[in-house]
């Protein structure tokens, strides 16, 4: 059944095809379109197909080559050795966030760069790639594999930040980028060793069941949290971010968020199912609640004064990946404590993986009406705008559902997942939430100011008109995806938000589902 191999033809469709665009690209721009686009809706139907077997199974395990994910030694002794993909609610939720980050950034770059002629077929080679390493890290069940997924993700992610290569702020961007993402990857690769010496082993579930959390073993984690929260784009690790989001296509800064958010449920992969109950949990969760809370701060109060309106938003997308840090944080501190985590911290994980995917819907959504706003005006500088809501009205609605989610207004989507952060946080600390309830009110005043300077004011003198109907297309998908989320939340949570946090807080189900099956 071509069914009970999902998961490999998830990743393999983009791959093939990424390897196949050059010779697409032969039969004509829309022939090419239409295979890369058909590659990431394949992608997207065997996410959907997999996901009712994740949630009736809870964990599916999938191994290259063999039914068994493990083989057994003359000694008797049983090891999974094989490359495995171990997939459950919280893997299958990144899943739908990579499908639909990548099939909206496909679309609209249709519009966005149908003016270039030169390095196309690169350039939709490298998005591919880019939607690989995204699958692969999310799937994976080895360590080792997870670092060569990075290494796609990052490598294809630097050469599209670095598109538009005879701009010099672009190189710099792709330069920052890659250092920041070669010592992340490095620590990564040296964790991945301290494990392997140890425990002679690369699978997850396997390193888990065996891990002593032991001198070398905080070593490991350490190098891990440091390496991907840098990747996540977490202060005071984001110096790359500004840079990178500001000046790659507005296409691939959408997918960038994604890739950062796969980054962050590496960091959190790490920390509930490889570590786990023997962690320290409470001394490890302060510290991620510390990064957030640094990070939400730090990235509202640089976003203020920006006049550049993508690096403002990229300092956003800052602020926005602490509230993730800060819910998971305290739901890790107080998993001790089984009161206190079936009272308030399941509920604080429960908001902070629900803010996973709005923050991608609605940050994905403002980054493409900033691209479309550059498209027309040939410029990021809020100074050089205004009026353009006489011009650009669909992209103006675009943008006020974007900023509204974004500061968590009743009732879009944005308010539903800090709601849920803002509750239970304060039953772990008040002072926590008022923070994040702060800083939702900077982004707020942040956003008032960008409509303000871009989008009121006279009729524009220049004859700017509506962004091309591929790009408004793009908008659209991710604009209908936060109205449903804003009408439906309570759905949303229950059917996939749920079985995320449940997965990513059951390490014993993840650890049984691969050991039991050698």
């Amino acid at each position: 059944m071509i069914f009970e191999h999902a998961p490999a033809l998830i990743i393999a469709f983009p791959l093939l095809t990424s390897f196949a665009v050059p010779i697409l690209n032969r039969f004509g721009e829309k022939f090419r379109n239409f295979f890369v686009l058909l590659s990431l809706l394949f992608s997207l139907f065997f996410v959907l197909t997999l996901a009712p077997q994740v949630y009736s199974h809870g964990v599916i395990v999938y191994t290259f080559g063999s039914t068994s994910p493990g083989i057994t030694l003359p000694s008797g002794y049983s090891m999974p050795i094989r490359i495995t993909f171990t997939i459950d609610g919280m893997s299958i939720f990144m899943a739908f966030i990579a499908s639909i980050v990548s099939i909206s950034g496909l679309i609209y770059s249709w519009g966005f760069l149908k003016k270039e002629r030169v390095g196309m077929d690169k350039f939709y080679s490298l998005l591919l790639l880019m939607s690989v390493g995204m699958y692969g890290m999310i799937f994976t069940g080895d360590l080792f594999n997870m670092f060569v997924f990075l290494e796609i993700l990052s490598i294809a992610s630097c050469a599209l930040i670095a598109f538009w290569v005879h701009k010099g702020e672009t190189s710099e961007a792709a330069f920052k980028y890659m250092v920041v993402s070669s010592i992340a990857a490095l620590f990564m690769l040296i964790a991945v060793g301290i494990f392997y010496g140890q425990y002679n082993a690369l699978n997850i579930a396997a390193i888990a069941s065996m891990i002593n959390y032991n001198l070398l073993d905080k070593i490991a984690l350490s190098l891990l949290i440091v390496g991907l929260a840098m990747k996540a784009g977490a202060v005071p690790m984001h110096m790359w971010v500004p840079d990178a989001y500001g000046q790659a296509p507005a296409p691939i800064t959408m997918m960038l968020v994604a890739a950062s958010q796969a980054s962050l449920y590496a960091l959190f992969r790490t920390c509930f199912t490889l570590f786990g109950l023997r962690l320290d949990v409470a001394m490890v969760g302060w510290i991620i609640i510390i990064l957030g809370i640094l990070s939400m701060f730090v990235g509202v109060t640089m976003a203020i004064p920006q006049k550049d309106i993508k690096k403002l938003m990229a300092y956003h997308s800052v602020s926005q990946t602490g509230y993730m840090l800060l819910g998971v944080g305290v739901g890790l501190a107080v998993m001790n404590d089984p009161i206190a985590f079936q009272t308030y911290g399941m509920k604080a994980m429960e908001g902070s993986i629900f803010h996973i995917i709005n923050y991608a819907l609605y940050k994905g959504l403002l980054f493409l009406t900033a691209g479309a706003i550059f498209y027309k005006l040939k410029t990021r500088n809020l100074d050089e705008m205004g009026g353009i809501a006489h011009n650009m009205p669909l992209t103006t609605l675009f943008f006020i559902i974007g900023a509204l989610a974004i500061a968590g207004i009743p009732p879009l989507n944005g308010f539903a997942s800090k709601f849920l952060i803002y509750e239970s946080v304060y039953r772990f600390n008040p002072l926590l939430s008022i923070i994040a309830m702060v800083v939702s009110v900077l982004t707020l005043a942040s956003f008032v100011k960008v409509f303000h300077s871009a989008f009121m004011g006279p009729k524009m003198k220049k004859n700017v008109r509506e962004a091309p109907r591929a790009m408004l297309l793009g908008m659209a998908i991710i604009a209908i995806l936060i109205i449903i989320f804003s009408l439906f939340p309570a759905m949303v949570v229950r059917t996939i938000v749920d079985p995320a946090v449940i997965a990513l807080a059951n390490q014993g189900n993840y650890i049984s589902a691969v050991m039991g099956g050698i």
